[in-house]
């Protein structure tokens, strides 16, 4: 098979598997398809235990991103088993609506800033502390959101938490201009079917809202984000830095759309 992505035997570090509905699974899947390497971070010893099958013979580390001591001690796993990566794939996100969803001007402090810890800071620390370990024209990616502009009252307090995690891309890729040509990536998708989402209090209405939006009628799959995201990873993409790639099938076009208009007016 022609390796039209260039991603033969690359090395690409992969965060966020937790099951097979996971965008990092789905991504790993693309990548051992073109023939790349992955390796890969979970954040616990039960998910290690948990995806044991499902990873095989991977090698497979443990790190909790809330924790600065367990990011530094990744990087010094990593180092002494002589790592050098091509990519990196950022797929960490959590917020607690253990409490209920609350309207969005009772967030509570703690659970916001933990959001912002785990979603958005989780890349630069780990952009940091694995900087020797990303070889001068690495690609990093990381998973964000369609939008960070609409007020999706189920989606509590994650899209402003998204929009720092965005906007954090245009820095790093700066900051890491000093000293290399690292760039830094988003693929931002639409509504999409994970066990993630699905904790979400009222998502699968607005998922089934999203079918009908979507041009299409069929909601984006998560293999659809994999593939943008292996994109980014390639060489392919050489001239793609800080941006965001958005995977909706087209759902931002068409919230006018006639036949959903006529239905909301009808008495």
């Amino acid at each position: 098979m022609t390796d039209s992505l260039q991603l033969a035997d690359k090395s690409i570090l992969i965060f966020g598997v937790a099951n097979r509905k996971s965008v990092a699974w789905h991504v790993a899947r693309v990548l051992a398809e073109a023939g790349a390497r992955c390796v890969y971070v979970v954040q616990n010893e039960d998910t290690q235990q948990s995806t044991s099958k499902l990873l095989g013979d991977a090698d497979v580390y443990v790190c909790d991103v809330e924790h600065q001591q367990e990011i530094a001690g990744l990087a010094q796993q990593l180092a002494a088993r002589g790592h050098a990566f091509d990519g990196l794939v950022h797929s960490i996100a959590f917020a607690d609506y253990s409490d209920g969803m609350k309207p969005f001007h009772e967030t509570p402090r703690k659970a916001f800033l933990q959001a912002v810890d785990v979603s958005c800071y989780s890349l630069i620390a780990l952009s940091n502390a694995l900087k020797d370990l990303l070889k001068p024209d690495a690609s990093v990616v990381t998973i964000s959101i369609s939008t960070t502009r609409m007020a999706s009252e189920n989606y509590g307090y994650m899209a402003p938490v998204k929009a720092a995690l965005d906007s954090s891309l245009a820095f790093l890729a700066k900051s890491f201009s000093r000293f290399s040509r690292v760039r830094f990536n988003a693929v931002s998708p639409g509504l999409l079917k994970t066990s993630a989402s699905a904790g979400i209090p009222g998502y699968v209405d607005s998922y089934l809202y999203a079918e009908q939006i979507i041009p299409r009628k069929k909601a984006v799959t998560t293999e659809e984000a994999a593939h943008a995201v292996a994109f980014l990873l390639s060489p392919r993409s050489s001239g793609i830095n800080a941006q965001r790639i958005v995977v909706d099938a087209g759902m931002s076009i068409n919230y006018f759309d006639r036949d959903i208009v006529q239905r909301a007016m009808r008495p």
